[in-house]
């Protein structure tokens, strides 16, 4: 358990809460270790990432973190993002999964229409230790440049764990690139078709431009399955997707490697405004406890109990602050506990 700054350390408590209930419901033990990351590590021993915490993790079946970041620490010699940057490439990871689900009941919640939205079910994979985030970067009085690199391993790989996705869901993948303009969206394009081709010949692929699957995401996302992209297009077009539920607060996601633990989270961040509040949605990280328990440690009908606790709490239509409701945080954890506990 990585708890973290601002809202993490709140919203991984209900994490917690709900694998415990879990383990009570199913007769599962589960051990935890929390460690810290981010600020909180930077407070308590000036690393954002400091080894004993790295050790923990790569130690673990899973790694649940909370949140990274905040202006307490603007402008000094380290940044709490450091820390997670460097967990993610400690362990191997290199596929982001951020699915978008959207129920008929909160598609009133939705800043869009009911009938574009109710339904919507997508898959984000997004590449995770390429392109520009990670490319070598250059600085002068009066330039910058941060350098874009793919490799041909770097898209089989990522292209793989979409297909596989696919497989499981509708069997559609929808590749995103900028191939008419960038080199690397062009090997993007031509790796990702070939592998779908040689090993995947059963799910349907097409591939598009991000300018125009930024518009399309908004105008019929229930025309997307899985969609397939790289870091940077992948970091937007996630954020752009979570406007459809009517709430970053109700999203989680799961950072996957090869044979390591994978890093489990909520997708809103910090929120250093509300923290200690009791205001943040606790949603989005019990959902990343369901992507953690079916994807990081093989428990599928636990997974399935977590998501059918919050699929009732959301029916009976009482929200947090974030969705226009009054409801704490740790009440909205108390119901999702309870309908776990049966």
């Amino acid at each position: 358990m990585l708890p973290g700054d601002g809202v993490g350390p709140e919203v991984a408590l209900a994490a917690r809460r709900v694998i415990e209930a879990v383990a009570l419901s199913f007769g599962q033990a589960f051990t935890f270790e929390e460690q810290a990351i981010g600020g909180a590590a930077i407070d308590s021993v000036g690393d954002p990432l400091p080894p004993a915490t790295v050790e923990a993790c790569l130690a673990a079946d899973a790694v649940f973190l909370g949140a990274v970041g905040g202006p307490k620490w603007d402008g000094g010699p380290r940044r709490p993002e450091e820390g997670l940057l460097g967990i993610r490439r400690a362990l191997g990871l290199f596929a982001n999964l951020r699915p978008v689900r959207v129920d008929a009941a909160i598609a009133d919640r939705s800043p869009l229409k009911r009938e574009i939205v109710e339904g919507a079910d997508l898959l984000i994979v997004r590449e995770l230790t390429g392109g520009l985030y990670f490319g070598e970067k250059t600085r002068s009085v009066d330039a910058a440049s941060d350098l874009c690199v793919y490799t041909v391993l770097e898209v089989e790989r990522i292209a793989r764990v979409a297909f596989a996705a696919a497989r499981r869901r509708r069997g559609k993948v929808a590749s995103i690139d900028k191939a008419n303009v960038l080199e690397t969206s062009r090997l993007w394009r031509e790796t990702v078709t070939r592998v779908g081709a040689s090993e995947f010949p059963d799910v349907a692929l097409e591939h598009g431009l991000v300018d125009s699957a930024a518009m399309r995401l908004v105008l019929a996302p229930k025309s997307y399955d899985v969609i397939l992209t790289e870091n940077l297009f992948g970091d937007i077009l996630s954020d752009e997707a979570s406007v459809l539920t009517g709430s970053i607060g109700l999203l989680g996601s799961a950072s996957l490697g090869d044979g390591r633990p994978g890093l489990f989270e909520p997708i809103h961040g910090s929120a250093p405004g509300i923290a200690g509040k009791d205001l943040a949605n606790p949603i989005g990280a019990i959902n990343a406890c369901a992507m953690m328990l079916r994807d990081g440690l093989n428990l599928d009908g636990e997974a399935r109990a977590v998501e059918a606790a919050i699929a009732q709490f959301l029916r009976a239509g009482e929200f947090t602050a974030d969705m226009g409701g009054r409801l704490k945080g740790s009440a909205a954890a108390d119901r999702i506990v309870g309908a776990i506990a049966g």
